[in-house]
């Protein structure tokens, strides 16, 4: 037996969420069992009880999108892995647990330079990051970076690989908090998340912003359709606001920017050869030290409904985690 966070049903509230003891099954050969050591949250765990993610998984289901872990079982016919290697696990459901069972192909060594929690909380920002800014944005050294909600977990991924790769980054945060957090992180130009529009035009001397990543939405996708530079690039990447915006297509037009749909994990299915290639880079930049994901608070299991409400209250800064 061991324990797990599951979801019961649809909720607005988390109710519907409960920790309860669930059978191990018996390993299949191609199957890998791993002792879950930390895992994160992310704001599509959310989506999902709900049910307004754009994957909607059959209930009861075990949450949770990414954690870390050992191996400490491995099916005969599983050939790159054995027990007790250090191991990154990716998936949609399953790794708010004391332990999961996968394939080989939703796992990858843990770059030794992390810890539990940051190797948890480590891919589907800094994928999401990458994909967004290197493989639809492509975002070019000495461009404009502007970077809303840049304190939460994507945000910051994308202040990171923007810095990494010569970008000047301008960010947004909703609360003098976060933007304090921001200041103190490197960030030279950090702005509030409403009336933003013209001190982004100050700092790019009229012009606007290069790339703009949104992970919000809302107003601040509106407001960021007024400060986008010719030949822009405006990234959607979410709506944490809770309101999805529209625009209409002669602005763009106009203006000569593009809006572009940003799916990190799904750009690696549609491409596994080159879902390898973005995740091996963000992996080397962990190896060598350049990826730090700020861990801003660790919950135990039993406290998942806690963690959840610390996202969707907005006052997570960087990443929250759970250790079962």
């Amino acid at each position: 037996m061991y324990k797990a966070a599951i979801v019961e049903s649809l909720s607005e509230n988390f109710s519907s969420v409960k920790i309860v003891n669930l059978e191990r099954k018996t390993l299949k050969p191609n199957e890998i069992r791993v002792l879950i050591k930390a895992a994160s949250v992310n704001f599509p765990d959310l989506l999902m009880i709900s049910g307004l993610y754009q994957f909607k998984p059959e209930f009861p289901f075990v949450l949770g999108m990414e954690s870390a872990g050992i191996i400490i079982e491995v099916g005969k016919d599983v050939k790159n892995f054995t027990i007790e290697d250090e191991v990154i696990v990716g998936g949609k459901t399953g790794s708010f647990s004391e332990e999961i069972v996968v394939t080989q192909e939703d796992i990858r060594r843990k770059p030794k330079y992390l810890s539990w929690e940051e190797a948890s909380a480590f891919t589907v920002a800094y994928l999401t990051a990458y994909v967004a800014l290197i493989c639809r944005g492509n975002l070019n050294s000495g461009e404009s970076l502007l970077v809303h909600g840049a304190a939460g977990g994507v945000g910051l991924a994308a202040v990171d690989l923007g810095n990494i790769y010569g970008a000047n980054v301008i960010a947004t945060a909703s609360s003098s908090e976060k933007r304090d957090f921001l200041i103190g992180y490197g960030v030279e130009h950090v702005l509030p998340v409403k009336g933003f529009k013209d001190r982004v035009k100050e700092l790019t001397e009229g012009k606007g912003a290069d790339v703009i990543y949104d992970p919000v939405g809302g107003d601040v996708f509106d407001e960021s359709v007024r400060c986008i530079a010719w030949n822009g690039r405006l990234l959607i990447i979410g709506f944490t606001s809770g309101r999805i915006p529209s625009i209409s297509v002669n602005i763009p037009l106009i203006k000569g920017f593009s809006v572009v749909g940003v799916r990190g994990g799904e750009f690696g299915r549609r491409n596994p050869k080159k879902g390898k290639e973005n995740l091996d880079a963000i992996d080397n930049l962990a190896k060598e030290g350049k990826l730090n994901p700020n861990i801003y608070k660790t919950y135990p299991l039993e406290n998942t409904v806690d963690a959840l409400l610390e996202l969707r209250n907005r006052s997570v800064i960087g990443k929250v985690c759970i250790k079962p």
